[in-house]
């Protein structure tokens, strides 16, 4: 018998986002990790509010909402509040009502924005670690170090001379016509005028040069976790430089290896991994002035070959943050904001390979 296309909307519903959700469903052991995140967080949270006036948004739903942006490539605030509105998943994860409202996408961006000022991204990040630390499934022998451009929400047309002030072409304010080709343009002479802290740079001599960010990540070899982030300027150093610091930070107490690739075969970092008891593990650039830095005595053993093939996983980081963590190009202007999305985004990438790596059995609902 052919069924009749009725549709009346309902009044009431008695089933929960809790009850819609499967038992089995991905996001759920993400949400619990999170959840215990968050609840270490409280007593930070506490210090961030005042104790009275008007309730603003609950830092917990905040967090939850980005994380849920950053999960699943939702391009903007309005957006994602355009989702809460109707995708009872996204409610469930952020822990919302069936007849909660949504909130205004600017008010939610203001919010955001005071999480920012603080530490709550590397907070946050430290609490999901050590919860990988907990379950086992971090290495603290063998390391991988390396670096990306980020590019920066600033054009070519804002990259201008500092000593001489800028001035708008009469043919379209908004969006003017600007002639730099064969202009001479430097980061030490040039500045951007919309992000002044990105710097122009590529990353090969095949790449045309960008207003970006150098984004670092170090993981650990076993199971391709990130241990640290460093987001800093561009610069003939940046990587090399911020590889050092998070080295200098690394978990565990015995000696260790760092590998990386022929960017980090110079005497300078070698010498300053080994000044930190570190084996350094970084691929042989024979083509560099006065040879390579690293000798046989590193290259003879088979841990240096092993490392050799392990380090290439970092680029997989790299390419979930530059696709799915919406990072080929910031949506954010300044280093301390752009920072803060690159650890969030690590965050949450640390999230989705725990729960690949975490096998629990399923709980009947």
């Amino acid at each position: 018998m052919r069924g009749q296309d009725k549709q009346q909307s309902s009044m009431f519903s008695y089933i929960s986002p809790e009850e819609r959700v499967p038992a089995g469903h991905p996001l759920r052991p993400i949400r619990e990790m999170a959840e215990v995140g968050l609840k270490a967080l409280s007593p930070v949270f506490s210090q961030m509010y005042a104790a009275f006036g008007r309730p603003s948004i609950a830092p917990e739903k905040l967090l939850r909402a980005l994380l849920i942006q950053v999960l699943y490539t939702v391009r903007s605030e309005r957006m994602l509040m355009e989702q809460l509105q109707y995708n009872l998943l996204f409610r469930w994860f952020v822990g919302m009502n069936m007849d909660e409202p949504v909130w205004v996408p600017t008010v939610f961006s203001k919010n955001r924005d005071r999480l920012m000022e603080g530490d709550i991204a590397e907070k946050f990040f430290t609490l999901i670690l050590n919860q990988a630390g907990a379950a086992g499934l971090l290495s603290d022998e063998h390391f991988s170090v390396d670096g990306t451009l980020i590019e920066a929400w600033a054009s070519h047309k804002s990259f201008q001379r500092k000593d001489k002030p800028g001035t708008t072409p009469a043919d379209d304010p908004g969006n003017p016509t600007v002639d730099f080709h064969g202009e001479t343009r430097r980061n030490d002479t040039h500045e951007s005028k919309t992000d002044p802290d990105a710097r122009l740079a590529r990353k090969s001599g095949g790449h045309e040069s960008k207003l970006a960010y150098c984004g670092n990540a170090l993981i650990e070899n076993r199971n391709g976790l990130v241990v640290d982030t460093e987001l800093v300027p561009c610069g003939g150093t940046a990587e090399r430089e911020a590889a050092l610091q998070m080295a200098g930070c690394m978990p565990g107490t015995g000696r260790a290896t760092v590998a990386g690739d022929k960017g980090y075969d110079t005497r300078d970092f070698v010498a300053g991994l080994r000044e930190l008891n570190l084996t350094p593990h970084v691929a042989q650039n024979q083509k560099r002035p006065g040879g390579s830095a690293i000798d046989g005595r590193t290259t003879r053993h088979d841990g240096y070959k092993l490392s050799q093939k392990k380090r290439k996983r970092i680029e997989e980081v790299f390419g979930w943050l530059k696709t799915v963590g919406m990072l080929r190009k910031t949506r954010h202007r300044g280093l301390h904001k752009v920072r803060w999305a690159f650890t969030f985004a690590a965050t949450a990438y640390n999230l989705v390979r725990m729960r690949n790596l975490i096998s629990t059995p399923v709980q009947p609902a």
